[in-house]
């Protein structure tokens, strides 16, 4: 029996809440979901991994090569000049749902390239580029760059690769056994050696919320650059990058209802145009010699070559629908999915919640380890039942390692699914154990 659990009625900005018959609307914006996996209809409960796409987004980027189709920033014909006109509006689009400046909006490919063109800008800068503007993102032996344990390997292994080129040395904030940061030894681990503190806004594991104003009030207080990696925050909840007071912030285009292959990088404006391009080539640059080039100011300077295109007009397609529906109204409804999720799995056995206790701060995942079962065992089990899961360790094995498992199922939320996906998931997991086998 699924515990019955009000759902909000109003968020916080006072504007009435999502429920069920609205998101019920909602769906039907999104082709793929009137589908049936297996015999069943389709639950689909791993947008942590990638969104569906509503019918809308489809069409922007459909849209963009029936009309608008041509290279941009560099023909001085129609199609051109409009394709740059398009392309740039959703540059502003995207930019303004974060309330970033739209010269401070890289596209990259992903959140995974954002994140290394910020870790070799510093290795660039360590290298002797970008003159004395770049000085405060040169690191050598005896600079420390942290991490945290919890990192998606994303968010970790561009930062292992820049020490191991630049001679610094890297630290990280362990977690407790039940995967929430450890602060209290955040103070003692970031200190007067740090010069870049990565984190994630949101574990992709667990769905629990970092406390980012006190790790940014603690690399402020020695000096250091703050990276957030927002791909699980950004999606699911308000996020305004000012408020947040990050110096970076990476996060992409297809966990957030927009196309694969686009990305963007946050980056206070001052620090872009300090920093040393990461890739280089064309349309990047204002003056090439034999001997050497000069570089456009931000973005440009960080897109090199052809650009995504259709895929930024496509992501500002899915950052206007989300910005219509409203990420207060999201992030409630997702609270409330997650709620309910959690309470219905605390009365089945055999089955652990990982990460920290009930009630902690997080988005609408269910992280879980089935006594007795392996989780792929567990997803094709769901899959069965039309139920689709994340299984695995997520990119996160230090996370895993450090909770006691080398693999979870995970069940993410997103503003289409409804009560009754969970419930179907709920009784999907009651029937796991029994059917394998598995030891009461």
């Amino acid at each position: 029996m699924v515990p019955v659990l009000p759902a909000p009625t109003t968020t916080r900005n006072a504007v009435p809440a999502l429920d069920d018959a609205e998101v019920l609307r909602i769906r039907n914006d999104f082709p793929i979901l009137s589908r049936d996996i297996n015999g069943a209809p389709l639950v689909y409960l791993d947008s942590g991994a990638t969104s569906q796409k509503p019918q809308c987004v489809l069409e922007a980027e459909q849209h963009f090569y029936e009309r608008y189709n041509a290279a941009v920033h560099r023909g001085a014909h129609s199609l051109a000049v409009e394709a740059t006109d398009v392309f740039e509006d959703a540059r502003e689009t995207v930019a303004r749902f974060v309330n970033a400046g739209a010269d401070e909006l890289v596209w990259t490919s992903n959140a995974t390239e954002a994140l290394n063109l910020v870790a070799y800008s510093f290795s660039n800068a360590s290298a002797g580029r970008g003159g004395a503007a770049a000085e405060r993102f040169r690191l050598g032996p005896g600079d420390e760059i942290v991490v945290t344990e919890l990192e998606h390997h994303a968010n970790l292994i561009p930062w292992q690769e820049l020490a191991f080129r630049t001679g610094a040395t890297l630290r990280y904030i362990p977690v407790s056994a039940d995967g929430a940061l450890r602060m209290d030894l955040a103070a003692d681990i970031v200190g007067p050696r740090t010069r870049v503190l990565a984190f994630a806004h949101v574990s992709n594991v667990l769905g629990t919320l970092n406390d980012v104003g006190a790790l940014v009030a603690l690399a402020r207080s020695v000096g250091a650059l703050t990276v957030l990696d927002a791909c699980q925050s950004v999606p699911h909840l308000p996020v305004d990058v000012k408020a947040l007071d990050v110096d970076f912030l990476a996060f992409s285009g297809h966990k957030m209802l927009g196309p694969t292959g686009i990305g963007a990088l946050y980056g206070r404006r001052e620090l872009l145009n300090a920093m040393p391009p990461f890739l280089t080539g064309g349309s990047m640059i204002t003056t090439v010699t034999m001997e050497r080039a000069e570089f456009l100011p931000a973005p440009t300077r960080f897109e090199a070559g052809t650009q995504r295109i259709s895929q930024a007009v496509a992501l500002a397609a899915a950052a206007s629908y989300l910005s219509e529906i409203g990420m207060d109204r999201i992030a409630a409804w997702e609270e409330h999915l997650g709620q309910r999720m959690a309470a219905g799995l605390a009365q089945l056995p055999g089955i652990r919640l990982l990460g920290p206790p009930a009630g902690t701060g997080r988005i609408g995942t269910a992280t879980i380890e089935v006594e007795g079962v392996h989780p792929h065992d567990v997803g094709q089990f769901l899959d069965s039942r039309g139920v689709a899961v994340r299984v695995g360790h997520h990119c996160a094995q230090p996370l895993h390692r450090a909770l006691g498992v080398s693999a979870s199922t995970r069940a993410s939320t997103y503003l289409y699914n409804t009560t009754a996906d969970v419930d179907a998931f709920l009784d999907a997991v009651s029937g796991v154990r029994g059917f394998f086998g598995a030891q009461a």
